[in-house]
């Protein structure tokens, strides 16, 4: 599992990905309001409306976690011809949502819940309804625009089903057929005990509840109970991979390949897990249907869906809170990011500037570290979120200050600048001057030490600002090695 490829996936491919969302669109309503009285009309509270929300719910929550991730989502679905319907529109088009699927019905209204709360507490909901399946022509429209998507490039296909009409066997049967002839990923969301209809989809994600309604046996929430229950389900309904979403105790995911996956949770508070079920579907999808490898993707779903449990209601991740927590999480070791190839540092500065988070670049041999390097390397990554030291070569030290030098090996010395708190990632070069490696990253600033003016900063070009720090007088490799030389000579070493 590689942190890193998700950090790169999020930075530079999820945005590019195209994803259809296909099945029960609702509306989910909220009144808040105050209760200080009963009706004199019967025996009941009156609530005085105070605020009145409206979100997304059904197969078009899952649509908006996969827009605030920044795919490009695409919404296929049913709805009435009414004002609940603009409604949609219009948060559909303030997330980016192409609902240009959703087909308009004046044989149905559009799916509504409408939620009473009363001091925080749901009171009522109400729901507003048709159930059944979809008229012969609404199927044909539906299939003629998932057709015309896949032609136009499709990347991956969710299917979110509330058991309200869209997704009828036969349909979903033709759709997972269809994406599977152009090597489109599907992704469902089920409900119900029989899943013959989800048959041949790539992944499936049950909660713990639905899985033990599609086996018909209770299990407790433990590893071996789960997988054996996911084991089976793969087999008998032909599902590729299954993945049971288990709660406080995160996902397991078991493949027909043989591949196990038991992912704990990783949220340090749990207050709602409402919602957690769509953030993991979204997020798996999309690292699925991007080339994510399924362990990597599978991680990346369950950091998601650690984040939304810490929140209170439904609440979709964005992309950017996502990559920022992918990061704290790699920083944990306490050796910084690690020594990173060119390729990796490249990607992670790429990363941490669409989080506009500020880049520092500072280069050196750091041959014996001492205070000087210490005092100047903190004072660096004051000036930005992160910083970037780049790191000379054995044979670069050798060219620079001659045949005796490095002491250190490049790898050791390394190792002791990634385990300083100030420092984000090393990253070695062998060239004379780091202009090449400064060409890749692009800092928002570069720091030299010494008496340099800016204009003679090597790389200076490939950045928007650089600084110059002093060094701290009394301090210097040179110094230090003069001193052990001197001991040496005099018998005292």
């Amino acid at each position: 599992m590689s942190q890193l490829s998700c950090t790169k996936f999020l930075a530079e491919r999820i945005q590019q990905l195209k994803i259809a969302v296909i099945g029960d669109v609702m509306l989910d309503r909220y009144f808040y309001g105050e209760v200080k009285r009963i009706s004199p009309e019967a025996p009941v509270p009156v609530n005085k409306v105070t605020r009145i929300t409206s979100v997304l719910g059904g197969a078009a929550n899952v649509a908006a976690n996969l827009a605030h991730l920044e795919c490009k989502v695409y919404v296929g679905g049913v709805t009435g011809d009414d004002e609940n319907r603009r409604l949609l529109e219009k948060l559909m088009a303030d997330a980016g949502i192409d609902y240009s699927g959703l087909i308009k019905s004046h044989k149905r209204s559009t799916i509504t819940k409408m939620r009473i709360l009363g001091a925080k507490q749901q009171m009522l909901r109400l729901d507003f309804e048709e159930v059944g399946d979809l008229f012969e022509d609404e199927t044909e429209r539906l299939s003629t625009w998932l057709l015309q998507l896949i032609g136009s490039g499709l990347d991956g296909i969710a299917i979110s089903d509330y058991a309200k009409g869209v997704c009828s066997h036969n349909f979903l049967q033709w759709v997972i057929a269809t994406a599977e002839q152009h090597n489109i990923p599907v992704l469902v969301d089920p409900k119900g005990a029989d899943w013959t209809k989800y048959s041949g989809c790539t992944f499936i994600t049950p909660n713990l509840k639905e899985m033990c309604e599609a086996a018909h046996e209770t299990v407790p929430n433990e590893d071996e109970p789960v997988l054996r229950l996911a084991l089976a389900a793969a087999e008998t309904y032909n599902i590729k991979n299954v993945v049971v979403t288990r709660s406080e105790k995160g996902m397991t995911l078991a493949g027909q390949s043989g591949l196990i996956i038991n992912a704990p949770a990783t949220a340090l508070d749990v207050f709602d897990v409402s919602g957690a079920g769509d953030t993991v579907a979204a997020t798996l999808l999309a690292g699925a249907a991007g080339g994510l490898d399924l362990n990597d993707a599978v991680y990346m779903a369950n950091r998601a869906a650690g984040i939304v449990v810490g929140k209170v209601g439904t609440y979709p991740v964005h992309r950017d809170e996502l990559l920022k927590d992918l990061l704290s999480e790699q920083r944990k070791d306490g050796y910084g990011y690690r020594t990173l190839s060119w390729q990796e540092i490249e990607s992670l500065a790429n990363t941490w500037r669409a989080c506009g988070e500020k880049i520092v670049f500072t280069n050196g041999c750091f041959d014996i570290l001492h205070v000087g390097h210490v005092s100047y390397l903190e004072q660096a990554a004051r000036l930005g979120k992160h910083l970037i030291v780049g790191l000379n070569t054995d044979a670069s030290v050798k060219r620079l200050k001659g045949e005796t030098r490095p002491l250190n090996h490049e790898l050791d010395r390394a190792r002791v600048l990634a385990a300083l708190a100030c420092v984000d990632a090393v990253v070695l070069f062998g060239e004379d001057t780091p202009t090449e490696l400064i060409k890749k990253i692009r800092p928002d600033i570069l720091v030299k030490g010494g008496d340099y003016k800016p204009e003679e900063v090597a790389g200076r070009e490939y950045a928007d600002e650089v600084q110059i720090i002093k060094f701290e007088d009394g301090y210097s490799t040179t110094g230090l090695l003069e001193k052990v030389a001197q001991l040496v000579k005099e018998g005292k070493l």
